[in-house]
């Protein structure tokens, strides 16, 4: 990472743009154990749109709703359906950050605004990335209100968390040959490096294939994988997504926790559905992770995680099905222990899960 970086602090929050703000919101606090922390809307004097934010741990998802048939939320929802709008950046000065940006090359999508109300005063902006998608600026260091000017904090009263703490990663999927476009544009622009680079070869079936750039901040307050697909004998994950997205978008996000197997299992209560492994994968499992006596097999297997590893240590993982109703976003849940890797032994039984899933939907 240069000298020069863009000063992020981290990921402030994650936006979603949806067709029924409030439904959505009781969707993340009962499937995954949000707790419904403030509202936006015509209570609070906003008159084009509703939001409901949403906590745990670390991670704050704002899920947003149009008041009106005209509105560019509803236009977003009508294209994509529900899907990430903005995947927001804190950072210790919105102007400088916006105008560096710009300077950069850089498309504006909203000047420096300042915002207050007895919480103090948060400045905002907004650039452009791949798809539809954004990334604010947020500078909120003399802000000590629940959220942000225009929320009110709302009664939690009951709220349980399923022991999610942070987001680990944000992936984006592009067109074909978008990739490097992409990968160029978070390095030129905020100064990110590329972490790690998957080939074609190292992501793929039999059937279907893609590439990937994790791009970073250079420490992991962020980090930005981005995918584009490969040529397959069939429809890849990546194709199916971009067909029903209408585009390039967000397509899941990696939410830390720091024991998987308990949160998997109050997901799994609470009906949150997984992609399915076979039992034959375990085999490799064990003989990868014999000498670790601390890795349970039988409970991983039993709940379908997945485990990988390398030189640093060895993670764990599972992916949802889409938790929307096209074939696009969807959540991983990630445990880390020392690896800071992505999985990529898993790689080839994720794509076959991944394939299973496509065939009955008819699009493989």
């Amino acid at each position: 990472m240069s000298d020069d970086a863009f000063p992020i602090l981290g990921i402030d929050h994650i936006e979603f743009w949806v067709g029924n703000a409030k439904q959505a919101a009781f969707y993340y606090a009962n499937a995954f154990g949000f707790t419904p922390t403030a509202y936006a809307g015509l209570e609070t004097g906003i008159r084009d749109r509703t939001s409901q934010l949403v906590t745990q741990g670390e991670i704050r998802f704002v899920l947003t709703g149009a008041l009106g048939p005209d509105s560019p939320i509803g236009e977003h929802v009508a294209r994509h359906g529900d899907g990430v709008k903005d995947v927001a950046f804190r950072v210790p000065d919105a102007e400088d950050a916006y105008r560096l940006a710009l300077s950069r090359g850089a498309t504006g999508v909203t000047e420096p605004t300042v915002s207050e109300d007895e919480g103090g005063k948060v400045v905002r902006a907004a650039i452009a990335t791949y798809g539809d998608t954004i990334h604010s600026l947020i500078q909120r260091d003399e802000y000590t209100g629940t959220f942000l000017p225009g929320f009110k904090a709302v009664d939690a009263a009951g709220a349980r968390g399923v022991g999610l703490i942070a987001v680990d990663h944000v992936v984006g999927n592009v067109e074909l040959g978008k990739m490097d476009t992409w990968a160029a544009y978070y390095a030129d622009i905020m100064g990110f490096a590329n972490l790690v680079h998957f080939r074609d070869d190292q992501i793929s079936t039999e059937y279907t294939a893609l590439m990937s750039k994790v791009m970073w901040d250079g420490v992991g307050r962020v980090k930005l994988p981005i995918n584009e697909p490969a040529k397959g004998r069939k429809k890849s994950q990546i194709d199916e997504y971009l067909e029903f997205y209408r585009g390039a978008g967000v397509q899941h996000m990696a939410l830390q926790t720091e024991n998987i197997l308990e949160t998997v299992a109050d997901l799994r209560r609470r009906n949150v559905q997984f992609l399915r492994v076979p039992d034959s994968y375990y085999e490799d499992v064990r003989e990868r992770f014999a000498d670790l006596d601390e890795v349970d097999v039988e409970a991983l297997k039993e709940l379908r995680v997945l485990a990988d590893r390398d030189e640093e240590g060895y993670l764990l993982q599972i992916f949802t099905k889409p938790v929307v109703d096209r074939p696009t976003v969807f959540f991983e849940i990630i445990e880390r222990r020392g690896s800071r890797g992505f999985g990529l032994g898993n790689f080839k039984a994720l794509f076959e899960a991944i394939e299973r899933e496509q065939a009955l939907r008819g699009t493989l």
